[in-house]
Order: structure tokens, then sequence, then C-alpha cells
């Protein structure tokens, strides 16, 4: 598992969009709330609460903002950052919606 220490990344960080990929398939996304999510290469995803599957798709955009699509209509955008720990360790992803102000912060779990 690769650890992103390279980057020298700080909590708060934004993430390049050529690492959002990486960052993303790193390994399962675990919330505050029990979901998880899993994000895969070819741009599928299915986040997971109290035992419910919502299936969906995720992709970069030409300008390089995370984006979302959840069926039957749901499109979402998001500014994506690093959680990190004191020293330097990527441990989570934050999703930050710049529209409505949303945050959404999930640490990485085992895969």
């Amino acid at each position: 598992m690769s650890t992103f220490k390279e980057f020298a990344i700080k909590d708060g960080d934004r993430i390049d969009a050529a690492d959002i990929p990486r960052a993303l398939t790193r390994a399962p996304l675990t919330y505050p709330s029990g979901a998880t999510q899993i994000f895969t290469s070819d741009g599928r995803t299915v986040y997971t609460e109290r035992g419910k599957l919502s299936p969906g798709e995720w992709k970069v955009d030409d300008d390089g903002r995370f984006q979302s699509f959840w069926p039957p209509s749901e499109y979402t955008n998001y500014d994506l950052t690093w959680i990190a720990d004191s020293e330097g360790e990527a441990i989570g992803v934050r999703f930050v919606d710049p529209e409505r102000g949303a945050t959404f912060e999930g640490r990485y779990g085992r895969g």
C-alpha cells in the first residue's frame, strides 16, 4: 500500500488531480457514521450504510475536480483534501462540497 509520504502531506492539503485515483482506490473508506465506501480504478464506487449498498460512479473531470454520479440523477462535485497524521501519513480523504459547504471525512480502512 502506498503511503503518499513522498508528497510531504499536511492535513487539509488539496489532493492533486493526478493523485485522486490513487488516493481513492488505496483502501476502503470508513465514515464517522460507520458507513463504508469502496472506489475502484474503473470509476465505480459502492457506498454501504447499515447493510444497504448504493452503487455509483466517479471520475476526475477536465478541471481536476472529483465528480460522482448516484443513479438515477444525483451528480455531485467535491474538492478533495488529505486527512493526515502528525507524521505526514495520509490516513483518509476529506470531501468538500464547494456549493453546499458540506464536508465528509473518510478514513482508510483495511482492504
